[in-house]
């Protein structure tokens, strides 16, 4: 069996994976770095609208700086993050923007001169200055008070992602791809590598490490409409999960995206709002300016998702064979604009709808699209209850998102915690010794061996891993989407945990032998289905709604008694979740008050508690 040894394995080399292993490797540390497909492959690269940092270049961002980026952020959590990683994520930005451009990433810059732009459909003119020619520019997106979103046109991960992996070649970093790690080495308390399959043969190989981070990205497809790519489908949360003594933080902060395209909800990016597009109804009307008359579409996420479901059952949706949907409206941007700076939006249209936005309504619908959720960790992204392990990226909740990240902020939050966390792993090694115990590997391996021959001959069943998939999605879908209730949560839990059975008995019908899909499913689809129960769980028991998490029985947001993260551990053994709580924040520099978009009403927290909190800057 083939064994590789290095200071830090990284699993995932998308841009937290690949940003984490050159802070690492800058300073001499031997890195690998781990991917199911070709790191250029990795779902950073789909993501379109840009990146968040408080330059403050562009005339529309005047007067930007990293305290309103903050307050901002703080804002679109609804109170649910960790307002110091909130401040950490906000200062690092501009840096981290500037450092790209250094290393190679062809933002788009700022032009002088009188230009016009659009907003709610209608047409406004600005200029930009002579003395910012050339600055990196940014483009509006929502619940920002300023145009701070970083882009190359719509593009940007896929220009970031190539430049991170050119950083990688040129610092001689090892990214293995077509490697699918299944199991962390560890003895319950420290954690020294993991064991991976080699996707291209079958066979099983040994990863040993002093330090291991998850970023994975995160665990969309474990609902049916989600615009995640095939690969985020939590395995890296079932790695740190199927240790025991790993939570999961805020498992029920899902996000869903308000623009996912009908039928194959891929994403058209939500730089289609920001450079002016607009939400349409059956009767090619706009709603959003009625429900949000300040932010109209440009609303945070959840709240703009959340108003496209009621008016779509309010009758006013586009009736198709696929479901309803409303339209976006792009054809008022014009040729130009759309051919430069949304030109992967026209490919989509053509390629997946035969829709030219030029001249048609683009069909959408709100679709999963992120996880708040994640790998828990600390500040310094040190994983909960395991040594050596850490997380960045969407596969952690480290949590500057709480219960809805803003759009911008995830694709920044690659490469800032990236960056941060990295740095955290460079002091870790530096103090750092362990040793491999050749005992414990042996039977780590020895029981991922046990597990696959299980599931090639049936010996514990021959239920069909595909169809289990199904109802577990279908369970979430129904249960556990942009609108929740007790009834149709308990339900959920209900199905999920007969699914949790059936995925317990699973059996493969082909031989399992080499590159064999049907087996990489089989070994997380336990694990996926107790990521949806954490979810469903999670949902029932937090009796509020805040950002994403939206409770129609209990509506309002009640900072008096869920001010708080949701942590769900998975003992060994066990059959559900357990659930237990931390503050969401050790401080606040804002305290809990009105986002300004939304609505809704807020049960109000303590106020001599909020007080004794106070970070005095």
């Amino acid at each position: 069996m083939q064994t590789y040894y290095s200071d830090l394995l990284v699993i995932g080399a998308g841009l937290a994976g690949e940003r984490v292993a050159v802070e690492a490797a800058q300073e001499g540390f031997d890195v690998i770095c781990l991917s199911i497909v070709p790191a250029r492959r990795s779902h950073s690269s789909a993501a379109q609208g840009g990146m968040q940092a408080a330059l403050g270049n562009c005339a529309k961002g005047e007067g930007d700086n990293v305290d309103v980026h903050f307050g901002d952020t703080v804002r679109g959590s609804d109170w649910g993050c960790d307002q110091e990683v909130a401040r950490l994520f906000a200062d690092a930005a501009p840096i981290e923007m500037r450092r790209l451009a250094h290393w190679g990433v062809p933002w788009n810059r700022v032009v002088p001169g009188k230009s016009f732009y659009f907003k709610g459909g209608e047409k406004f003119e600005k200029e930009e200055k002579e003395e910012k020619r050339g600055l990196i520019t940014a483009r509006s997106f929502g619940g920002t008070a300023k145009w701070r979103t970083c882009y190359t046109s719509d593009g940007t991960g896929h220009a970031v992602m190539c430049t991170m992996d050119n950083r990688c070649a040129e610092l001689g970093i090892n990214v293995f791809d077509r490697k699918e790690a299944i199991s962390l080495i560890h003895d319950g308390d420290k954690c020294t590598g993991a064991v991976v399959r080699c996707l291209r043969t079958g066979e099983l190989e040994v990863f040993l490490s002093k330090a291991t981070a998850i970023c994975t990205g995160g665990f969309g497809r474990i609902y049916k409409a989600t615009t995640n790519a095939v690969i985020c489908d939590g395995g890296g949360h079932i790695l740190a999960h199927d240790t025991g003594v790993v939570p999961i933080g805020n498992p029920e902060a899902i996000q869903f995206h308000p623009t996912g395209i009908v039928p194959t909800d891929i994403l058209v990016t939500e730089g289609c709002r920001g450079d002016g597009g607009t939400l349409l109804d059956v009767n090619e009307e706009r709603f959003m300016n009625i429900y949000e008359p300040a932010k109209a579409e440009l609303a945070s996420r959840d709240v703009v998702s959340r108003w496209m479901t009621h008016h779509m059952r309010q009758g006013k949706g586009v009736k198709s064979a696929y479901g309803e949907h409303l339209w976006l409206d792009i054809r008022h941007l014009g040729d130009k604009h759309i051919s430069t700076k949304l030109r992967e939006v026209d490919e989509i249209c053509h390629h997946f709808l035969n829709v030219d936005p030029r001249k048609q309504l683009i069909p959408v619908r709100p679709t999963q699209h992120y996880t708040m959720a994640g790998v828990r960790t600390n500040k310094d992204g040190a994983v909960y209850g395991m040594k050596g392990l850490f997380s960045a990226g969407e596969a952690a909740c480290w949590d500057m998102h709480g219960f809805n990240r803003l759009g911008g902020n995830s694709l920044a939050e690659t490469v800032v915690a990236g960056g941060i966390i990295g740095a955290k792993i460079v002091e870790f090694l530096k103090g750092y010794e362990t040793d491999f115990k050749t005992s414990l590997v042996a039977e780590a391996v020895r029981k991922q061996q046990d597990r696959i021959e299980k599931l090639r001959s049936g010996a514990n069943g021959k239920e069909n891993v595909y169809k289990v998939r199904e109802e577990m999605q279908n369970a979430l879908m129904e249960g556990c989407f942009v609108f929740r209730n007790e009834e149709g949560l308990t339900q959920c839990i209900e199905t999920l945990q007969g699914t949790l059975d059936k995925a317990r008995k699973v059996g493969l019908v082909s031989n399992g032998l080499g590159a064999n899909h049907e087996l990489a499913a089989a070994l997380k689809i336990e694990g996926q289905v107790k990521l949806g129960l954490c979810i469903a769980k999670a949902a029932l028991e937090r009796t509020e709604s805040r950002g994403s998490h939206n409770r129609e029985d209990y509506t309002a947001r009640n900072d008096k008694e869920w001010l708080n993260r949701t942590l769900a551990y998975w003992p060994v053994g066990a059959d559900m979740p357990e659930l237990k709580y931390e503050d969401a924040t050790p401080g606040f520099e804002i305290p809990p008050g009105d986002r300004g978009y939304g609505g809704g009403s807020i049960i109000e927290a303590d106020k001599a508690e909020i007080e004794s909190k106070m970070i005095k800057k």
